[in-house]
């Protein structure tokens, strides 16, 4: 039992995280430039999503000891772009937001591969591992999109 407490406690955890990654991503969005504001949103969105099914996983281990099913999310982001940008007065720089994002999806994963190995369960181990992937193409999105704004000083990110 203590070990699904401690499962249930590093749940809680990881809820808040993605709850405040939420938070962030929907911040940013409203402080930065018109440029990458729907990438931002669109990860708001998708934190929030996680938040969700972590919830909903809360729930199954609480009521029914049982983990659930997780298919996944495809990130939708608008189509790859490639724009000059300039920074705004009274704006978050865009490499400070990048940089943000980038920690929290980096933590993010690492939570998520910690969970997955300490999950004998073979549909909690899928869903965290899912989760881990998810928060790694985050990463390398946002990454990307660092680089490309930091060695040509164009916001691009690609396509997933």
């Amino acid at each position: 039992m203590s070990q699904d407490l401690n499962l249930l406690d590093a749940i809680k955890i990881a809820m808040e995280a993605e709850r405040k990654a939420a938070t962030f991503y929907s911040d940013a969005a409203k402080k930065t430039n018109s440029v990458g504001r729907g990438l931002l949103n669109q990860l708001a969105e998708f934190e929030r999503h996680h938040y969700d099914i972590l919830a909903e996983l809360q729930e199954s281990l609480r009521d029914r000891g049982a983990f659930i099913e997780y298919e996944g999310k495809e990130l939708m982001i608008p189509a790859p772009s490639e724009v000059q940008t300039t920074e705004e007065p009274d704006k978050m720089s865009m490499m400070e937001v990048i940089t943000l994002a980038l920690n929290i999806e980096r933590e993010a994963r690492g939570r998520y591969e910690a969970l997955a190995e300490q999950t004998s369960d073979p549909s909690g181990k899928a869903m965290f591992e899912r989760l881990a992937e998810e928060e790694q193409t985050h990463y390398v999105i946002l990454s990307n999109a660092y680089w490309s704004l930091n060695d040509r000083g164009v916001w691009k990110w690609p396509k997933t």
